[in-house]
């Protein structure tokens, strides 16, 4: 990388994941057995720092990790992975956890205790703020308390700073906030929340509909997530349905992670908005195919040679 690039930098949580892989996810009320149990470094926002580390681009995390035994491995896992930790501290609780279903095939439902993600408060942020002055862009999603992403938000356009807010989990946001978004990327469960229509987005058509919609809440770009059948990239000049890289899916855990922190290495490699959407979605089509949320992340030479292949 050129030493003049600008790091990116991510606010955001950091977990430790808890899986069970089970031959379906259970209906409410529902007990099924479990094939296997695995426990897995996590967060949105450590999986989108490691997804841009494994990228091969500098990069910053902002947010806590608890004083329990799991503090000390989710450290160095990150320590490990190249994650710069200037704006990571030891929070006196707990760490964050989630607990991770993932189905036969390769589906998923969470759920996730914050734990010292609760921590990463306006003023906590504020004292990290050089990092986020500095930045080529920023990461941020919703596993933070909602004023601190806000506040993120703020920063971001006091230093001209472009935002990438990925909306998970999905709760009711301030009209403000999406204006000063750069990009918004929702998946198709996360868009329905955020611009209900009663449409089924399984065409281009409503996917348009859909994406057009969001857009015009404010942020300045739109990228809908929809799995397998590829993505929607929506702004003021770009309305285009990409196609998903065929693969066969092993667990669909942080794929929209991995996506994320590609798309922000696409961008700041000097890529065009089409082309690191394309970048993106390799990498995600990568992370699909292999167990874990952080192991699953790809590293740049692969994302090459995937987006070679189907080119």
């Amino acid at each position: 990388m050129r030493a003049r690039q600008k790091p990116i930098v991510v606010v955001g949580s950091i977990n430790l994941d808890l899986v069970a892989i089970t031959a379906r996810i259970p209906a409410v009320g529902e007990t099924v057995l479990g094939r296997e149990f695995q426990m897995h470094p996590g967060g949105k926002g450590a999986n989108q720092a490691v997804a841009v580390a494994r990228l091969g681009y500098p990069v910053q995390m902002i947010g806590k990790i608890g004083s329990d035994a799991l503090g000390d491995p989710l450290w160095g896992h990150l320590q490990k992975e190249g994650v710069g930790l200037e704006g990571v501290q030891r929070s006196d609780g707990a760490s964050g956890v989630a607990m991770i279903v993932v189905s036969a095939d390769g589906e998923n439902c969470i759920v996730v205790t914050p734990g010292a993600n609760a921590e990463v408060t306006p003023e906590y942020v504020d004292s990290h703020r050089d990092l986020i002055r500095n930045a080529g862009l920023v990461l941020t999603q919703l596993e933070i308390p909602l004023d601190t992403v806000e506040h993120v938000a703020d920063l971001c356009l006091q230093y001209q700073v472009p935002l990438i807010l990925d909306p998970a989990p999905a709760q009711a946001l301030p009209p403000s906030l999406l204006k000063r978004v750069r990009w918004f990327t929702p998946n198709e469960t996360e868009a329905a929340f955020y611009a209900p229509n009663g449409l089924a987005v399984n065409d281009e058509a409503t996917s348009r509909t859909r994406a057009r919609r969001l857009l015009s809440q404010g942020p300045e770009g739109v990228l809908l997530k929809m799995g397998a059948r590829g993505l929607y990239l929506a702004t003021d000049a770009i309305d285009e349905q990409l196609d998903a890289i065929p693969v066969k899916v092993v667990d669909t855990t942080a794929a929209g992670d991995s996506f994320n922190g590609a798309f922000a290495v696409g961008l700041l490699l000097g890529r065009s908005p089409k082309e690191s959407a394309r970048f993106a979605a390799a990498a995600a089509a990568l992370s699909v195919t292999r167990a874990g949320a952080q192991p699953s992340m790809p590293h740049l030479q692969e994302v090459e040679q995937m987006l070679e292949k189907h080119l």
